[in-house]
């Protein structure tokens, strides 16, 4: 057989490849799913692919086969590591977008304004976010690339110690260093120490 194994496992199991653009099937017969947009009733690839259909939920999806990067749009949920933090903004280098964690965002800054951590006053980031936390925030502005923590699933999923280092541990609503016992605060995400993303 040629081809790739990719495409040598989707021929065994008769998966159709789709283009961007390409029709999957109606609205009324299936939900759309990742990779896919509705348009005039009807459901349709927005990326080159392979048709996936949950037979019980019926969700018909597509899964990427192309080296297209993700694109980065308003409402996504993305990860990436605090580099700086200026008076009014943490800047994060994104890592990934959620869904599309094996294909890494190329070189993504994106910005958390003050008015944007938590949906009361802030008034120093330096209590928020430290440099090398892992923050999981959602996209407000994709043009812009800003984001946002004010759920509370979002915010900092891990962080380290601004003594030595060593990953922070959850005790009681704060974070404590297993090693010099150091105590800081973060905006946590509710994902924070459970490896989820």
């Amino acid at each position: 057989m040629s081809g790739t194994t990719d495409e040598v496992k989707d021929k065994q199991m008769g998966r159709a490849l789709v283009l961007p653009g390409d029709r999957i099937g109606s609205a009324e017969e299936f939900v759309p799913g990742h990779d896919t947009y509705v348009s005039g009733g009807n459901i349709y690839a927005s990326t080159t692919g392979v048709v996936d259909i949950d037979p019980e939920s019926r969700l018909a999806s597509v899964i990427p086969r192309s080296n297209a990067l993700p694109r980065v749009e308003n409402g996504d949920v993305v990860v990436g590591e605090v580099v700086d933090i200026k008076e009014n903004l943490v800047i994060l280098a994104l890592a990934f977008k959620k869904g599309y964690e094996s294909r890494p965002l190329p070189e993504l800054d994106a910005t958390i304004h003050i008015s944007n951590v938590k949906s009361s006053y802030v008034k120093d980031l330096k209590q928020m976010f430290s440099l090398r936390d892992i923050v999981r925030a959602k996209v407000i502005d994709a043009r812009q690339m800003r984001l946002s923590t004010e759920p509370e699933d979002m915010g900092v999923i891990k962080a380290y110690c601004s003594s030595c280092t060593t990953p922070l541990v959850k005790k009681d609503g704060r974070l404590e260093c297993p090693e010099c016992k150091r105590t800081e605060m973060r905006k946590l995400s509710t994902y924070y120490g459970t490896g989820l993303v």
